[in-house]
């Protein structure tokens, strides 16, 4: 494991609420915010309460008919220089979030190039909105379709990407002419609230985005039963995510919802191994394992699955764990004490069962949150390690005999965000393709997001897509006018 560093935040990092254009604190006092590196805390920032979060709302409620009649070409162009100045502060946003969540500063890097994109993508939407004029079928009339902004929306994002999740909201919204609140999670605040500096620097109006920080749902249960908001949009657990979309029932809310995710990874007789192993190394240790779509369960046709376990190993076993600031880290700390446990019992339960430990299986000694990159073999069907969202850096193998058993097991499941195929066989890729009960599909790959493509799941993994047109939709209202005959005599 690599040493610790001394961890400093960026001079520009913002410490208070950002509500109606204004910094300012919150009337529940301090959120302390830990470095999972080392376990000791990073810095204290605001902690808004009932009254901060209604404020927010209050500043989105007043700006949204302004911001909605502002043109499209000029929303249009503050999501670009947004984009230009999130990409010229990569260093910046890259180091705050190694520094807030723990991942190497290769990953912070590249989540910034991913995120930033989101802003491009729809700055580029914006224009594009269009509604459409036709005759009738019976030739009487006119038809009129407009679109038009939903209104003003909540955002609920995660721990795990904290600009990504925070840019995949908040651009679309923007670019429909939606004002936003957006509440970050309370492990990793820091990101956001740097990210709505940068969004008053590029000439954002009062008002349209507004950031709470916070540790207690109060103060969105406040946000979510007030009747001027129009949307709610969170990612997080399933779990949350229902309770969420209850509350949001009362006021007949438009939700997206990007929940719990379980993926499947499956690796059949006639895959490339070297391709697979590759594959299957980025799709499960991307972000730790912290992440929505990773391979949490990596079903391997019998043929190949010892081979494919020991190089899977081999590449686990190399990785150096450390602090995601040293340079040659390539895992750092999972996000929390609570997480780093609920890890190591999942995988002492698996070992417990039968399963074969083929490289790591041990928290790392030391200060931090540190877990061994983790391949077991030979883990059992009904395990809890293939039923729970893992979110850490192990790697549970299990095997099948035929193409419909893979499919079977791989869709006997609550959730159905990614998954993965690793084949040589274009047929089987379409059959497997069309039968997996997943919104999102990596064929011979282990990365599969992109801010051109719709992101989302089927079942219990959620409701709604980000990226794309479609996430553009999500903010979107479609009103019909019906227009008499212009030609009526």
């Amino acid at each position: 494991m690599t040493q610790s560093l001394s961890h400093q935040l960026p001079e520009a990092t913002p410490r208070q609420l950002f509500i109606g254009g204004t910094w300012r604190d919150g009337s529940r006092g301090k959120l302390p915010v830990e470095n999972p590196a080392t376990g000791e805390l990073l810095v204290e920032i605001a902690d808004a309460g009932v009254d901060d979060a209604v404020a927010a709302l209050d500043a989105a409620a007043a700006a949204q008919k302004s911001w909605a009649r502002t043109p499209a070409r000029e929303r249009a162009e503050l999501l670009r220089r947004a984009f230009e100045a999130v990409t010229e502060r990569a260093e910046e946003f890259a180091t705050l979030m190694t520094l807030e969540m723990g991942k190497p500063l290769a990953e912070a890097r590249g989540e910034v190039t991913y995120g930033a994109e989101f802003l491009r993508w729809f700055s580029e939407e914006t224009v594009r909105i269009a509604g459409r004029y036709r005759p009738s079928p019976e030739g009487n009339a006119r038809q009129l379709v407009t679109r038009r902004p939903v209104g003003p929306c909540l955002f609920i994002t995660p721990w795990n990407f904290p600009l990504a999740m925070a840019t995949r909201k908040v651009a679309p919204a923007l670019a429909a002419g939606c004002t936003v609140v957006l509440r970050p999670a309370a492990l990793t605040p820091l990101t956001s609230l740097l990210f709505a500096k940068v969004l008053q620097e590029c000439g954002l109006p009062d008002g349209v985005v507004n950031v709470i920080t916070s540790t207690q749902h109060d103060t969105t249960d406040a946000i979510i039963a007030d009747p001027r908001l129009r949307k709610l949009s969170f990612t997080g657990s399933t779990g949350v995510g229902k309770a969420l979309l209850k509350q949001a029932s009362e006021n007949v809310l438009r939700t997206s919802m990007e929940l719990g995710g379980n993926a499947p990874l499956l690796v059949f007789e006639d895959a490339d191994l070297d391709e697979a192993v590759q594959g299957a190394y980025l799709a499960k240790l991307r972000n730790m394992g912290e992440a929505c779509t990773a391979a949490n369960r990596m079903f391997v046709h019998a043929d190949v699955a010892e081979e494919f376990g020991r190089r899977l190993a081999e590449k686990f076993g190399s990785l150096t764990v450390g602090d995601g600031l040293a340079e040659g880290t390539d895992i750092g700390p999972l996000v929390s004490e609570q997480a780093r446990e609920g890890v190591a019992q999942l995988v002492s339960d698996a070992v417990a069962e039968g399963a074969r430990v083929l490289t790591g299986g041990e928290k790392v000694d030391g200060e931090g949150w540190f877990y061994q990159p983790t391949v077991l073999a030979d883990v059992k069907a009904n395990s809890a390690l293939l039923d729970e969202e893992i979110f850490g850096p192990v790697a549970p193998i299990t095997t099948f005999t035929s193409e419909q058993e893979a499919i079977e097991r791989a869709n006997a499941c609550s959730v159905g965000l990614a998954g993965y195929v690793f084949t040589r066989d274009m047929d089987r890729i379409l059959r497997v393709g069309e039968q997996l009960e997943v919104g999102m599909i990596g064929v011979n790959q282990g990365l599969l997001s992109n801010a051109a493509a719709p992101f989302g799941g089927v079942k219990q993994s959620g409701l709604g897509r980000e990226g794309s047109h479609e996430g553009l939709e999500e903010y979107l209202e479609t009103v019909y006018l019906a227009l008499p005959d212009p030609y009526r005599g």
